[in-house]
């Protein structure tokens, strides 16, 4: 899974294909695992939150397994298996983390070594071109290449990938001063993206709220690598308030009371993680975080703790 550090939303093509995108983003010890077997039985069988047996693969209802399946030309004899740590549609990539996981184990049971780049591309390929999701170029290319990451996106949409240059003092700092609070809101993220692009494309002010996001991407780039947590922090909140304004899908009244109330207990910034609409709340605080804990406790937010990870994806066990 990961976490967007500056930049988020102008990795969409309706933004990067006029204006170039900029993201800085990092990968979280929060994991799919994804699970490739050679199956007895010649139909295909696909276990998420259902369960599917077919025999041919375009009837499987599950788009990235069916994609996958046939892009990297897999039609039968296969169990495909998929757990998460935490649940989907929360912000944190889980879709493009799971077609990066699902291209690299497929790839493995086919005895083959992809680079990172590959897996990055072949994930955007399945979600963007040939399922014409409404998603951007971060998730994938994070879950495939792990740790802190500058990814530069060119109008024609080739991403140039550059390492983030911030201290293992700045990681240990974040770590200690973000919290992260569960809202308890599941979001459909198409609804969302959808009608973001379609206002970066129509509305003047989304637009201009994007290049403002792209410049505070610029800006949280700088922070990080500076060591200057607490300007980041800054920037978060005003990314938070300018993203707000590219689409009235991306809050509600509560996830705003929410947010005030953090800033209200002591958080220097924040916002809420993902496309928006639901999911993860996070905070960023200096000093004691109990006053902001209590508070979005007694609003029944769950905290759950991450932590950055230095890895993308990887093959953990090839039999």
């Amino acid at each position: 899974m990961r976490l967007t550090l500056g930049g988020g939303g102008t990795d969409l093509p309706s933004y990067y294909s006029k204006f170039g995108g900029f993201v800085v983003t990092s990968s979280l010890d929060k994991y799919i695992y994804v699970v490739v077997k050679e199956r007895f039985e010649e139909d295909v069988r696909v276990s998420y939150s259902i369960t599917e047996i077919v025999r041919d693969v375009n009837n499987i209802r599950h788009p990235s397994v069916r994609e996958a399946l046939k892009l990297l030309g897999i039609e039968k004899h296969l169990e495909v298996v998929s757990i998460a740590d935490v649940p989907s549609r929360a912000g944190l990539g889980s879709s493009g983390s799971f077609t990066v996981g699902l291209v690299h184990a497929l790839h493995a049971f086919k005895g083959e070594n992809p680079s990172k780049l590959k897996i990055a591309e072949e994930a955007c390929h399945i979600e963007m071109d040939l399922l014409k999701e409404p998603c951007g170029k971060q998730d994938q290319y994070i879950a495939a290449f792990g740790g802190f990451k500058c990814l530069w996106i060119g109008k024609d949409g080739k991403v140039k990938v550059e390492d983030l240059k911030i201290s293992d003092e700045s990681i240990r700092e974040l770590e200690s001063n973000l919290s992260f609070f569960y809202t308890g809101i599941i979001r459909d993220s198409y609804k969302v993206l959808s009608e973001q692009q379609k206002c970066i494309q129509t509305a003047e002010e989304a637009l201009e709220a994007m290049h403002k996001i792209k410049e505070i991407g610029f800006k949280a780039r700088r922070a990080l690598e500076k060591g200057d947590l607490a300007e980041w922090a800054r920037l978060q909140h005003e990314h938070w308030m300018a993203k707000r304004g590219t689409a009235s899908s991306m809050t509600t009244s509560i996830i705003d009371k929410w947010y005030k109330l953090g800033i209200k207990n002591g958080a220097i910034g924040g916002k809420l993680m993902g496309a928006g609409g639901g999911g993860f709340l996070m905070f960023y605080t200096e000093g004691n975080k109990n006053r902001v804990r209590r508070a979005m406790a007694e609003e029944g937010l769950r905290e759950v703790k991450f932590s950055f990870s230095r890895e993308g994806s990887k093959i953990i066990i090839n039999i």
